[in-house]
Formats: structure tokens, sequence, C-alpha cells
């Protein structure tokens, strides 16, 4: 038998890192970050316990890539989805619209990565991160900001903010408030990306599109 190829050899590679960050959404979904062992990751991803440690050096670090990785599938396929644009207002909504979403669909999972990231180690750099910024950072370019390099972070601070006022403990915000706020900030109408059931919260005075600050 001839020696695989190094293209076949980075493709079982990528394809064995895919498994480990699937199965750690899953089980940190599933049993929380606590009860969650790199043994377990390892045995529901079909791999050997040392991959998880070749590929990442702890847990936390792997949960962060794994949540990052959700994060920005998700983005992609809220911009990408039918019927396709190019219209930046909308993008934009769909974009706050996939955030927002994670966080009602996997309260479990976001809470301990909001958690982690407020620690010591902050964001972990990894390729699923770097995609992530890189999508959301086309987004405000297609919205067509002005000042790409100062919108950019700010809107990511704000759905960090407002991801983790839906999701805490004992005073949580309604999502569609914060949608509102986050809409209004922007100027993008109500029924852009996937508004939810119902009219806009009270007192919130939601801007038609192409209106801007």
């Amino acid at each position: 038998m001839s020696p695989r190829s190094a293209s076949v050899n980075e493709e079982l590679r990528r394809r064995s890192r895919e498994r480990l960050l699937q199965a750690t959404v899953e089980l940190v979904g599933e049993r929380g970050y606590e009860a969650t062992t790199l043994a377990a990751i390892a045995d529901r991803a079909g791999a050997a316990r040392g991959l998880v440690s070749y590929y990442f050096p702890g847990k936390r670090q792997l949960l962060q890539s794994a949540v990052h990785r959700l994060m920005h599938r998700t983005l992609e396929s809220a911009l990408e989805r039918e019927p396709r644009t190019e219209d930046g207002s909308e993008l934009l909504a769909r974009a706050i619209d996939a955030v927002l979403g994670l966080a009602r669909d996997h309260p479990v999972l976001m809470r301990t990565h909001m958690a982690g990231i407020l620690q010591a180690e902050g964001f972990v750099q990894c390729p699923e991160q770097q995609r992530l910024a890189e999508l959301l950072r086309g987004t405000v370019v297609r919205y067509g900001t002005p000042d790409v390099d100062a919108d950019y972070p700010l809107l990511r601070a704000q759905l960090m903010g407002a991801v983790f006022a839906v999701l805490l403990p004992g005073a949580p915000m309604p999502l569609p408030r914060l949608r509102a706020e986050l809409f209004q900030r922007y100027g993008l109408d109500w029924e852009l990306g996937v508004p939810p059931d119902g009219d806009p919260p009270g007192g919130i005075r939601v801007r038609t599109v192409g209106q801007r600050r």
C-alpha cells in the first residue's frame, strides 16, 4: 500500500478536528461544561484521546473554538440563505438575528462561552474565531459603514452585550426588545432578517431602511 499523500493527511486531520469541535458543542449543550470531559469528547467524536491534546491545549480552548465554529457556521448560513441578497441592511439584520438566535437556541453553550471569555485568557485566536471575525466584518462593510475599523468592533461588542443580557441568570432581557434596540441603532426595518412574531416592543421607534446615523 502506497503512503498517503500530504493532501490526504491534511484532509484527515481537518475532519478529525471538525469532529472534536462538533462533539464539544453537543456534549457541553447536553451536560454542561464541568460534566463534559475530554475523554467523553474524544469518545463522541470517535477519536483517540491523544488527538484532543494534539489539536487543543485544554478544554477551555477547545470549547471556545467549538463555539466560534458554531457561530461562524450559523452566521454564514444566515447570510447566504435564499433568497440571496447583496442588500447591506438585510445582511446586517440577518447577522444580528443569527447571533441572538444562538443565545435562544443554545443557552447552556453560549452562557459557558461568555463566562470563559470573561476570564483571564480572553479570546482564543483560532481559525474558527478568525472566520467569524471575517464574516462579521464583511457584513459591516456591505452594510456601508463609513468607518469599518471603528464600527466593526462596536457591533461585535453590542452583539456580545445583547447575548449576555439574554442569558443573564435571574434577570434575562427579552430577545425582541434587544433586537429592536439594535435594529433602531442601525436603522433597520423590523421586517428584515427573521423577525419574531408580533409587533416591535412598545416604545421602540424603528426607522425605515436607509435611515442611518
